[in-house]
């Protein structure tokens, strides 16, 4: 199949480029940019009149529930959810049911998943058995299995001399360690952000300590092993300073940030809306206001869904009751280019966030538009709003707290290895 894209503007994050360009596509590969190859003749011809042509976007966590929480969403369900927002490429946690401790799992997935229409899976492998955080699992298996790094999920590994093990055992074969930092004692019990909004409602507190004492563990472990971590999903002003700190002493860590966490604090709670209901909690203003200017500085490296389909029972229930997670999938998109209007920031530089970015993080030759590239492509229209409605969500799970927001960027086609995954002008 020879596609054409024409009219567009092409931004490609990890040239910094940013130019009116066409795009030419054959057997699932760029093979011309800006102009086409001698003898080209296009098969189908996708007018990108007033769009943005990007690398498709690359979203280090989404929960695809299977196997095991079908009930809540299903492989079909959620792959229809990321062609609707955009993404060609994501990480799926290990916290399946079974968890993702075993190759066979892994290998089932990953098959699962190979469909034209699918965005490319990549598992994140258990780093304990059954993330119960006593015996390590057999990581350089699950690896040739296809886990392009290993974590927890959010699920904590209390006992230190374990965490030191598997960062020593990755550290051997230079796996990746996934980790969220949040102290299991200090979160007990915890459903929201220990602060005035907490306490004026009677919430239990997840205080910003339990971040940035378990953050303190991580950290030390990776300079002690060498250890290349990845922390996920921070959330407090503390936790950024303490990364950039760290790297400035020579330790090899990332991080990236939920999107939520990014427009939304402790005050969107609101009257106890479990919609807000999130795991790392909404923090202060002071502490979404240093992961947008993380962000843009790139302390923080990148930007994720952390997309969590929960089932309208798990969520219609007392705040302190009901599930955590929100849907994120078709929002990254959108939620991505208001923070970017929000700070004045160029297109290539938010979007690098969710393109090239995250795609250095899971160490796969993604997120760029280059000859010979895989024809991972989304193209969307900036001007055009996208409403958020149970209704125009494709994704199984309906509940996220921007349900009513009109938000920027309207995907218009996505395109997987050369093949037309969504058409959001026949929508």
């Amino acid at each position: 199949m020879k596609i054409h894209i024409r009219n567009g503007r092409l931004i490609d994050p990890a040239s910094k480029t940013d130019k009116a360009l066409d795009l030419f596509i054959a057997a699932g590969r760029i093979v011309g940019v800006g102009h086409a190859p001698a003898g080209f003749e296009a098969n189908s011809v996708l007018d990108a009149t007033g769009c943005i042509v990007c690398p498709g976007l690359v979203d280090l966590a989404a929960r695809l529930r299977e196997p095991g929480f079908e009930y809540r969403a299903t492989l079909e369900s959620e792959m229809a959810a990321a062609a609707a927002g955009g993404v060609t490429r994501l990480a799926c946690p290990p916290d399946t049911d079974p968890v993702l401790d075993e190759p066979g799992l892994v290998e089932m997935l990953t098959h699962r998943a190979r469909l034209p229409d699918f965005a490319h899976v990549h598992p994140v492998g258990a780093l304990t058995l059954q993330l119960e955080g006593k015996a390590l699992t057999e990581m350089a298996e699950l690896a040739e299995a296809g886990c392009v790094a290993f974590g927890q999920a959010n699920r904590a590994i209390v006992d230190t001399q374990v965490l030191l093990r598997a960062m020593m055992y990755a550290a051997t074969f230079d796996f990746p360690v996934w980790l969220q930092a949040q102290d299991p004692f200090l979160a007990r019990k915890g459903v929201a952000h220990d602060g005035e909004v907490a306490a004026r409602l009677g919430l239990a507190g997840i205080p910003v300590a339990a971040e940035t004492i378990a953050l303190a563990t991580i950290l030390h472990l990776a300079r002690e092993t060498g250890a290349r971590v990845h922390v996920t999903r921070i959330s407090s002003a503390a936790g950024v300073e303490m990364i950039v700190a760290a790297r400035a002493a020579g330790i090899a860590v990332t991080c990236d940030v939920a999107i939520h966490h990014l427009h939304l604090c402790e005050m969107d709670v609101g009257f106890f809306d479990a919609h807000a209901r999130l795991d790392p909690p909404l923090r202060s203003q002071r502490d979404r206001d240093a992961l947008r200017a993380g962000l843009v500085s790139g302390a923080i490296n990148a930007l994720c869904s952390d997309h969590t389909p929960v089932d309208d029972d798990a969520k219609q229930m007392p705040f302190e009751e009901a599930e955590v997670g929100a849907t994120g999938l078709e929002l990254l998109l959108p939620l991505t280019l208001k923070w970017a209007q929000e700070m004045n920031l160029p297109l290539v530089t938010a979007l690098a966030r969710v393109t090239s970015d995250p795609a250095h993080i899971l160490g796969v030759k993604a997120g760029r538009l280059a000859l010979g590239a895989a024809a991972d492509i989304c193209v969307f229209d900036p001007a055009a709003e996208f409403r958020v409605t149970r209704e125009n969500l494709r994704s199984q799970g309906k509940n996220t707290p921007f349900l009513g927001f009109e938000l920027p960027g309207r995907v218009r086609y996505t395109l997987i290895d050369g093949h037309l995954a969504f058409d959001g002008t026949l929508s």
